[in-house]
């Protein structure tokens, strides 16, 4: 992988952890991700009106994606809503890229070699581990969380799938990316609406900063994923994002005050370990 895309996969894994850290500060979980999806679109709105839309055999991919999205927001928010981020977040993330491997290879013919499997397959585990003695400990397990997090991790495998292929047809990765967040932004809006009546706008203002702030941290994650996805194989991309999980394991001890665990130090240089092999790939 060229080190611009590498390095340019690894700021888009900080936004990510960024934006999701912010979901357990404050508000309700399905709240929280109600109000970063709707700014998204706001902030989004006045680039995708500037660049165009996207070549039209692109739309059902963007379609697709929007929906998909909508199920990963729901089955975050819940996760969340029973699970700590320390907990949830490796989870969510950590079986996701495998899969995605898995598929890209045997769906769009991506081959990865040795080090790119070897990369994903270390990166993996890595993550996995994370998630073993992370939150609130095996002890207090939360099933719901679990059920929850794999859900997201479905969630994740699909769209990017879909939206590594709709951003290669699209013409333009920045066109696809924004006209998916303005889209997600106006689902979720009615998704709001029906969820937490008219005073979703109250909200909304009340909590402007912090959904600006997670609306900026997650599209600027997902347009940089979506661009790298055009030019690196979808696999390694997906792979590489996942080390967001040593992000959020920072956050989640320093802002959270989640605890940190001698397994998470180990899980923390397996993942390093796995991004170093995807990069030398």
């Amino acid at each position: 992988m060229e080190i611009l895309v590498f390095a340019a996969v690894l700021a888009s894994a900080a936004c990510h952890a960024g934006w999701n850290a912010l979901l357990k500060l404050k508000l309700d979980p399905a709240l929280s991700t109600s109000l970063v999806a709707i700014a998204s679109g706001l902030v989004t709105l006045p680039f995708a009106v500037m660049i165009g839309p996207p070549n039209a055999s692109a739309w059902p991919y963007v379609i697709a994606s929007v929906i998909i999205h909508i199920g990963y927001y729901l089955a975050l928010a819940e996760a969340y809503r029973h699970g700590d981020l320390g907990h949830v977040y490796p989870i969510a993330r950590g079986s996701a890229p495998l899969v995605t491997a898995i598929l890209a290879a045997t769906l769009l013919g991506e081959a990865l070699g040795v080090f790119g499997w070897s990369g994903v397959i270390v990166l993996t585990a890595g993550v996995l581990l994370l998630a073993v003695r992370g939150g609130r400990g095996a002890r207090h397990l939360d099933v719901r969380s679990v059920g929850f997090a794999l859900m997201t991790s479905a969630t994740i495998t699909a769209y990017t799938l879909v939206d590594g292929t709709g951003a290669r047809i699209a013409g333009s990765a920045a066109a696809y990316s924004a006209w998916l967040f303005v889209l997600q932004g106006a689902v979720m809006t009615v998704y709001g609406l029906m969820r937490v009546g008219p005073s979703l706008g109250n909200h909304l203002v009340a909590n402007w900063p912090t959904a600006a702030g997670g609306a900026v941290l997650s599209t600027a994650a997902y347009a940089i994923a979506i661009w790298a996805m055009t030019v690196a194989p979808i696999a390694l991309v997906a792979a590489l994002r996942e080390t967001s999980v040593l992000f959020a394991t920072l956050l989640s001890t320093l802002l959270l005050r989640e605890p940190w665990l001698v397994a998470r130090i180990a899980a923390t240089l397996i993942v390093l370990a796995g991004a170093l092999l995807l990069r030398v790939r």
